[in-house]
């Protein structure tokens, strides 16, 4: 696989790279998509009508348990080459930012470590009562469990549709974006905002616009390269022509 000698020049001498990276590169891992039909005991679930403060208002027993069904599909999941490319990038570029819409903390597991979560993590616990991290409690046999500080229930450390996305993510997004000589737009549809805006920022700011996705989103038609292969096939390869004397693996 060949790239373009421009793009290869212009990352080797970039000194700031900001990538975003969606749903595409976890379904890589065997993740599905959040709005991929749901298996087994939850076919008849549509995920729009779980993943709100009102679901677990209603029921708050079964959207603890559908949350613990999707960490057992993330926990069976391993970073893929992907993943492992872009900790690579970070570790040579000066300044890299990693800004996710994913929630399964296989960037982390990865060895990513300037990471941006818009939507949470799904391998955290908050209590719902008063949003703080919570690492730990009895184990009673409650349904959601409760929170050990002030005795609410426990909710995943996730955005839920109706929710803000936290403020200090999106600050410092929207910074990483408008600050960069090149946008990285990996595996995301380019509909879910505010993140489907951060590659416009940079388009505004002047960074060079990549997008690698096998789809076309909407985003395609401002990117100034597209790279049609999954993440896992073409971020690798980009890696080793990018940088060839210390190798992908290196």
């Amino acid at each position: 696989m060949r790239f373009d000698p421009k793009l290869i020049q212009q990352l080797q001498t970039a000194r700031r790279i900001t990538a975003l990276t969606g749903a595409g590169i976890s379904k890589e891992s065997g993740i599905p998509t959040f709005r991929e039909a749901q298996t087994g005991l939850w076919e008849n679930y549509e995920a729009t009508e779980l993943a709100t403060p009102q679901a677990f208002q209603r029921n708050p027993k079964l959207v603890w348990e559908w949350y613990q069904w999707r960490r057992s599909l993330v926990t069976q999941a391993e970073p893929n080459p992907a993943h492992m490319a872009l900790v690579l990038m970070e570790q040579r570029v000066p300044t890299f930012r990693l800004i996710t819409q994913n929630v399964d903390g296989l960037h982390q597991r990865a060895g990513s470590r300037n990471i941006i979560e818009l939507h949470g993590n799904i391998l955290r616990t908050k209590c719902f009562e008063h949003n703080h991290l919570v690492d730990h409690w009895q184990e009673d046999g409650q349904i959601p469990p409760r929170c050990p500080v002030c005795g609410g229930q426990l909710r995943p450390d996730v955005v839920w549709f109706g929710e803000n996305l936290p403020s200090s993510a999106i600050q410092r997004a929207a910074a990483a974006a408008q600050q960069t000589d090149i946008f990285l737009s990996i595996g995301t549809s380019g509909l879910v905002n505010p993140a489907a805006s951060l590659p416009y920022m940079a388009i505004e700011a002047g960074a060079l616009l990549v997008e690698v996705n096998p789809d076309h989103p909407p985003l395609t038609i401002y990117a100034d390269y597209q790279l049609t292969s999954p993440a896992g096939e073409i971020l690798p390869e980009l890696v080793t022509q990018i940088w060839p004397s210390k190798g992908a693996n290196s």
